[in-house]
């Protein structure tokens, strides 16, 4: 009773007006103001967010451009490698400019300096004509990657660069130099857009050293720099990298999102002022305090909008989510895909194959890989254009997936090679099946460039497990089948097999040999004479040389003269047989043997070797030896491979005195125009014209064309292969200067030769 009288008591004092109405008026206020500061903070953390997310985008967007302009980079690095480490050539960036696969020159410069430093190439002039003392070129040395210099300032134009380059090997792996490309710093923050990140934005290209190679704020551009790289990409395995930083350059409060580069010591960095990303949020609390303070019907508005915001946020971020797994998508199937033809690339195509070899010894079943190359690729791409090329291949790609079943797969490993996987191969001829109909498909027309054209292709075949049992071993041995196709005329497919491999490791045991053969004096040359058609004279000698093998014996030279050419072995083995033909010459005529010339065989890489001028001088220089009894031999289809260019060679050793002779004679098609402009003295008649002269009339009618061609010019005219009786006496009567074969001399070693010239004298 006495309870319900103090509730009574209290009940009503609070309903009187002087504590009712104020007490209405405070939880009224309360409300309102705690809901409009309320408000302030969750619209200023959405802003916050927005500012993140926007950051981050930005970033996503930086990455991809800059990781495109560093692909672009390292390509034409990694051509200009390949194109000077393959023909070592002096006018490598000129070619690459003229068949407009160079960057462009407004933004790059592309430069190739020697083991030195000496600039000896460059598609801009150089300030610097050496740059041994530039920390990416001491690097180059020790590294074969893809190299990023320090921020440069040009002294001139005050402007910041940076330098990518790539070690450039030598014919033996030794280090040949560097080829740079040096670009504008500002290049890589070019994309900066006020609109996206303000007046006080920060756009950067940060090394893992801490040091910004470039960055922009506003319009200012600028680079070195240092700050701490590990504080401000503290876990790149996060989901929000996203953080405030007080940027100690300049001291404003950012939102940064930094990204690496994979495989580069590189990140990109975007920020977003934090006074400007909150400015809005910063003015709409002013607003809302007036509202608040004008009175309580705006408070629903206020509602209604914060809900419609909020909404908005959400869908926001739902897009922002599906594009970033879009892009992933997108990211992962370039990645593993052939940009070109659409077919897996050479990753996905290990990992397909990995996958098929654990399934087949699951069950045990067998499965089969085809290399394939195709013949002709290269004259398409240098006849009709690339564009052609390109084409040619997409359609290839398109071909060979016809053949195939669904359950096989076809992948382009890089340019014209393709390679497929025959999974759950049960009967045995259905790779043989497929290696045919690919043959057949590939080779009918195609049209390319408005003309009709065709190709064929060499296929080679591997199959597990017996030829391997993992993925590396079955591509290898597929290619090695693939060039034995070549070998057997192309335009058809080979098994790999045991031999094959033999003959594979046999090619190496050479060329390792003949990298130590000159080391270990296992070369000498042998002489075989020349006889004069009409008087039985010995008129000169030609050099021939052999490799005595301390392990394989007497080597071939039809074996390992190829492997030299192909290896640039050639270049060093030509110069001795140079030098000994020329002091054997030499030392002959101190012995008081009659004047004889040295006629020396020339391979196309000798040939066209830039320094063929200079070691032939310095040789007759060294050897004292006359340099109208030197006689340089080369081919007939090393003649017209490139005419000015040839001709420029034959007309420099012209003037030396040396003499000219054309090997092979009758088997590239010369015409008399076409000979009359070079500057030749002796023409040498394939011995596959002599072998049959005395019984084909065709051979007759051939041989006797050549030798009249000669006369036409006024040139020696040789017969190589003579052996009989016949033979001789039929070039006699049709008046052929001279002889050359086992009927009258067998090559023999220098020492025999002095009998030889002595017996002749009696």
């Amino acid at each position: 009773m006495h309870f319900l009288k103090i509730v009574r008591h209290w009940f009503g004092r609070a309903t009187e007006p002087v504590i009712l109405f104020p007490t209405i008026a405070i939880i009224v206020l309360a409300l309102i103001w705690g809901m409009t500061y309320n408000l302030a903070r969750v619209e200023h953390a959405a802003a916050e967010q927005a500012a993140k997310v926007s950051s981050r985008e930005l970033a996503e967007t930086y990455e991809a451009q800059v990781l495109r302009s560093l692909h672009e980079i390292n390509q034409n690095l990694l051509l200009v490698k390949y194109i000077f480490e393959s023909r070592n050539s002096d006018s490598v960036l000129d070619e690459l400019r003229d068949r407009s696969l160079m960057l462009p020159d407004l933004l790059f410069t592309v430069s190739i300096a020697d083991a030195q430093g000496n600039i000896l190439q460059s598609t801009a002039s150089q300030i610097k004509t050496n740059i041994a003392d530039q920390d990416y070129f001491q690097s180059q040395r020790e590294n074969d990657v893809l190299s990023i210099s320090q921020p440069l300032r040009d002294p001139e134009t005050r402007e910041w660069r940076l330098q990518f380059s790539r070690r450039l090997n030598g014919p033996n792996g030794d280090f040949a130099g560097v080829v740079v490309v040096a670009v504008d710093a500002a290049y890589f923050v070019s994309g900066y857009e006020t609109s996206k990140l303000g007046e006080q934005g920060l756009l950067g290209l940060l090394g893992s050293d801490g040091v910004f190679r470039v960055r922009r704020t506003g319009d200012f551009t600028t680079a070195e720099g240092r700050i701490d790289y590990e504080s401000l990409i503290p876990n790149v395995d996060a989901m929000d990298t996203t953080q405030v930083v007080v940027n100690t350059l300049d001291g404003i409060k950012r939102y940064v999102s930094a990204r690496p580069l994979f495989d580069l010591p590189l990140a990109v960095v975007v920020g977003l002022s934090q006074e400007e990303q909150l400015a809005v949020a910063n003015r709409n609390l002013e607003t809302y305090v007036w509202r608040a303070a004008g009175g309580s019907f705006l408070l629903l508005f206020v509602i209604l909008q914060l809900y419609r915001l909020s909404r908005e946020l959400v869908q926001s971020r739902q897009r922002a989510m599906e594009e970033q797994i879009a892009h992933a998508k997108q990211v992962e199937y370039l990645a593993f895909h052939d940009g070109l033809t659409g077919l897996p690339n050479r990753s996905l195509f290990s990992k397909l194959l990995t996958q098929s070899i654990s399934n087949a010894k699951r069950h045990k079943h067998k499965l089969a890989v085809l290399f394939l190359d195709l013949d002709r690729f290269k004259q398409i791409n240098d006849t009709l254009g690339h564009d052609a090329g390109d084409e040619l291949l997409k359609e290839v790609a398109r071909r060979l997936l016809g053949c195939l079943r669904e359950s096989d797969t076809v992948a382009r490993l890089g340019g014209d090679e393709f390679v497929a996987i025959l999974p759950d191969l049960k009967e045995e001829n259905y790779s043989s099946f497929v290696a045919k109909k690919i043959l057949a498909v590939v080779a009918e027309p195609f049209t390319l460039a408005g003309q009709e054209c065709r190709v064929t292709a060499s296929i080679g075949i591997s199959v597990f497990p017996q030829d391997g049992e993992d993925e590396q071993t079955l591509t290898k041995t597929a290619d090695i089948a693939m060039y034995q196709a070549k070998q057997e005329g192309k335009n058809n497919f080979q098994f790999y097999s045991d031999k094959l491999n033999a003959n594979s490791l046999e090619r190496l045991a050479l060329e390792s040999g003949l990298r130590r053969a000159l080391e270990n004096n296992e070369f000498e040359l042998h002489y075989q004479a020349k006889r004069d058609s009409r008087n039985g004279q010995i008129t000169g000698m030609e050099a021939l040389l052999r490799w005595n093998h301390k392990e394989l014996g007497t080597v071939a030279p039809m074996k390992f003269i190829p492997i030299a050419e192909e290896s640039g072995l050639i270049i060093p083995i030509g110069r001795w047989v140079l030098e000994t033909a020329c002091a054997q010459n030499a030392a002959w005529q101190k012995q008081g043997l009659p004047r004889l010339s040295i006629s020396v065989n020339m391979t196309a890489r000798q040939f066209f070797d830039d320094n063929l001028l200079r070691d032939v001088a310095k040789i007759l220089k060294e050897t004292k030896m006359d340099p109208s009894l030197l006689e340089l031999e080369i081919t007939e289809s090393l003649l017209m491979r490139d005419v000015d260019k040839t001709l420029n060679i034959l007309n420099e050793l012209k003037n030396m005195g040396v003499l000219i002779a054309i090997d092979d004679f009758g088997t590239g098609y010369s015409s008399l125009t076409t000979l009359q402009q070079f500057p030749l003295n002796t023409i040498k008649i394939d011995r596959s014209f002599i072998k049959n002269v005395a019984k084909s009339a065709g051979d007759k009618a051939l041989t006797e064309a050549i030798i009249a061609m000669g006369r036409a010019l006024s040139l020696t005219v040789v017969a190589q292969g003579v052996e009989t009786k016949a033979q001789a006496d039929f070039l006699r009567k049709k008046s052929c200067d001279e002889f050359q074969g086992f009927y009258f001399y067998k090559p023999v070693p220098a020492e025999e030769i002095p009998k030889m010239l002595l017996e002749q004298k009696r």
